[in-house]
């Protein structure tokens, strides 16, 4: 049976920067809970942060690959330097899909550690840029399928391919 990570704070686990949950209502995760699927993690607090704690954003829009190779930051609005919790995370995530076999994940987007299509850009006026979070990138990278919480269906989808043992195009 195919394992699916999904960010915590879409599962209703308090541990987003604000202390709250984004929690998703749907029948698809409801019935992956029942299943017994998931597996549930928060790489932010998995490297290291604490709930609550000040949001931060990729600097500068600089993107996820340049945080990992190093070049770029991820910062508070007071210039925080978080770089290290959120790339300790992010490897903690690929090694807790890696252990758990997971191929499909579902996490929270415009998050720089869980954003799938857009993050929030470093100027932290709710403007965003296009590109995953460090932990959507190194899941990308490790060849598991990635979509946000606006993409359940298509992560049901893709999930059920694989089991079908039909090559998902994503």
């Amino acid at each position: 049976m195919e394992r699916i990570l999904v960010s915590a704070c879409l599962l209703g686990r308090r541990v987003r920067y604000d202390g709250r949950a984004k929690t998703v209502a749907d029948a698809v995760v409801d019935r992956w809970r029942a299943e017994r699927r998931l597996v549930v993690f928060c790489p932010e607090v998995a490297g290291g942060l604490p709930v609550p704690r000040p949001p931060a954003e990729i600097a500068d829009a600089a993107g996820a690959r340049a945080v990992l190779d190093g070049a770029a930051a991820i910062r508070t609005p007071d210039g925080g330097d978080v770089t290290r919790f959120f790339v300790a995370g992010a490897r903690a995530a690929a090694a807790t899909a890696r252990a758990n076999g997971v191929r499909v994940a579902v996490l929270k987007e415009s998050s720089p550690s869980c954003g799938v299509h857009r993050v929030y850009d470093g100027g932290f006026s709710g403007g965003t840029a296009p590109g995953p979070g460090v932990t959507a990138r190194l899941l990308l990278d490790a060849g598991v399928a990635v979509f946000s919480e606006d993409e359940i269906a298509a992560a049901d989808a893709h999930l059920r391919a694989l089991e079908a043992g039909r090559a998902p195009g994503r």
